[in-house]
């Protein structure tokens, strides 16, 4: 299969895998990955800049498809000397007395933000990252971004009862490509070469069944069943008496 197939995906989420797979059974077909902000990502591919989008949810789903893939685990982000340095998970109910901060690409999805709001919101969670390693409140984010932007000087630990985000591939509704979108699904599923939907090949040097013929007729040139058997007796060597 030939032609080309553009994938993006949102800070956090490492294809690369996928995309080694791809390379391995659609050699022919180049696979373009393009890293895009959370915000820009499902407008990517409504407007055929993507052909699909590995992004977060929840999130903007108008006109798309979106198959979930997992579910991140919710951090805290903090200082190393901060007072929950010994922890190892939190509550919301800890974060109470703190400033929280939650950057305008945050992806979470609150019901009420927990903790003391801050004066303004970061633009992006790097941005929130630098303010809380200057020991200035806190940051709440899926595991998959406190890694991306660790640094030496910071921890993180999950917090339990926050909202989660789900990582899931979506894809136009009116799919143009839906072949190759359907290959990226088996990949990312995890399915062999073999499961891909569809109807299986048959295997080389195998033959079609002849459409068996109605009761009482036979094939011209074909012996009798009977026959047959007879002559396969005749074959045998006699025993001897």
């Amino acid at each position: 299969m030939t032609g080309s197939f553009t994938l993006a995906y949102v800070p956090g989420v490492t294809p690369g895998k996928w995309a080694r797979v791809w390379q391995d059974r659609l050699p022919e077909t180049e696979l373009t990955l393009v890293q895009v902000t959370a915000a820009e990502a499902a407008g990517r591919v409504r407007a055929g800049e993507a052909d699909a989008a590995l992004l977060r949810l929840p999130g903007d789903r108008v006109d798309l498809h979106a198959i979930p893939l997992y579910t991140e685990t919710t951090v805290v982000v903090f200082p190393k000397d901060h007072e929950f340095a010994a922890a190892d998970e939190l509550s919301l109910v800890d974060l109470a007395e703190h400033v929280l901060w939650q950057p305008l690409d945050d992806t979470l999805e609150w019901d009420a933000v927990p903790g003391q709001a801050p004066v303004e919101r970061p633009e992006t969670t790097a941005v929130a990252v630098e303010v809380v390693a200057a020991g200035v409140g806190l940051l709440v984010v899926p595991q998959s971004l406190a890694r991306l932007h660790h640094r030496k000087d910071l921890k993180h630990v999950p917090l339990t009862d926050a909202p989660q985000s789900r990582v899931a591939l979506s894809f136009p509704i009116r799919d143009e490509n839906p072949e190759l979108v359907e290959h990226l699904i088996g990949i990312v599923r995890g399915r062999t070469v073999n499961s891909t939907r569809g109807p299986a090949p048959e295997p080389a040097g195998k033959q079609k069944q002849a459409p068996r013929q109605p009761a009482g007729q036979q094939r011209r040139g074909a012996a009798p069943a009977p026959k047959q058997k007879q002559q396969a007796k005749r074959g045998k060597p006699r025993r001897g008496r």
